[in-house]
């Protein structure tokens, strides 16, 4: 069964006319996709419905994977994504008659973390969380077991003599497509490995339970958003050395990229909805109004440069579905 739909009601006192005709705007916009994505969209619809109260909004995040099963199908006007859509994504779509506009409105970093009591490792190298997560590492249960990959790798070999407790994302979530794209897939194709993480770790698509798991344990490992992770009680983030030296992750290293794990978020339009449907294209007019698209920032994203927006913009200008 496909994940559910939640009703996202938010009511306003007056209705906003629309400049045409100046009838008010009646439909809905059915909403899935990346649970990192999803406040981001939240907030845009909800300062949409102040604006078109009449405008059902329906906004839903059970991960980036799930979200595109649904939209393939048909059945959502928008996937929200943590990463790119992926070539078997694109196969499927297409075999539905589904022609997807993709839409970067956003920047995040994958947040590295331990407990907020661990004080025994400030930064690993990508060689390390390849050596702690990839998928040579099954079985390795405490920090200091990873030392010899990651040795071998180049990595640091520093990492600390305690149990590791293991926590992140879910094969559904885009969350952990970018990381195994961004961490484990250079190192894995090179050694010969599928790239992927290890199977045996506590696994959620949900980042409130990736934050509590890190929580939990006073010698974790886990990654989530940085959106989500960057003002978490009871977490520490780490940094990260991509082979320049440390660095740790905040709005201008992600905006650069001078973080290593750094991705770009999305949202994907079905386009014969938005012929379709005049509620979709108002709602994607307005999520990249100067209004709308400061929800990104709002609730803790990092935004796109100046030049990046006006692309997106014009991709949807232009309802372009080639690749961005």
């Amino acid at each position: 069964m496909p994940p559910s739909l939640t009703l996202l009601a938010v009511l306003a006192v007056v209705a906003w006319p629309l400049a045409c005709g100046g009838r008010e705007l009646t439909g809905s916009v059915v909403v899935s996709g990346s649970s990192t994505v999803e406040p981001i969209t939240i907030r845009v619809a909800e300062l949409f419905n102040d604006r078109e109260p009449t405008i059902d909004m329906l906004v839903d995040g059970p991960g980036t994977g799930d979200g595109f099963e649904l939209f393939c199908n048909g059945e959502t006007d928008i996937n929200d994504a943590s990463s790119r859509i992926e070539p078997e994504q694109l196969e499927e779509c297409a075999a539905n008659g589904v022609e997807p506009i993709e839409l970067p409105i956003g920047n995040d970093g994958i947040a590295v973390m331990t407990s907020a009591g661990n004080d025994s490792v400030d930064c690993v190298a990508l060689e390390d969380l390849y050596a702690l997560v990839g998928p040579e590492s099954q079985g390795v249960d405490r920090w200091s077991a990873a030392n010899g990959l990651a040795r071998e790798l180049g990595g640091r070999d520093r990492l600390p003599d305690l149990r590791l407790d293991v926590i992140g994302p879910g094969e559904e979530s885009g969350t952990f497509v970018s990381f195994v794209e961004l961490v484990i897939e250079d190192l894995s194709e090179a050694r010969g490995q599928v790239a992927t993480t290890r199977p045996d770790y506590q696994a959620s698509a949900d980042d409130n339970v990736i934050l509590q798991g890190v929580r939990g344990s006073s010698t974790s490992l886990g990654w989530a958003g940085y959106a989500f992770a960057r003002d978490a009680e009871g977490v520490r983030l780490l940094e990260v050395d991509g082979g320049d030296g440390c660095v740790a992750p905040d709005d201008s290293t992600i905006s650069s990229g001078e973080y290593p794990i750094s991705r770009p978020l999305f949202i994907y339009v079905n386009k014969a909805k938005a012929e379709e449907n005049p509620a979709l294209a108002d709602f994607v007019d307005f999520y990249l109004s100067d209004e709308g698209i400061a929800a990104v920032a709002e609730v803790g994203y990092v935004p796109l440069s100046d030049e990046a927006l006006a692309a997106t913009r014009e991709r949807w200008r232009s309802r372009s579905t080639r690749p961005a």
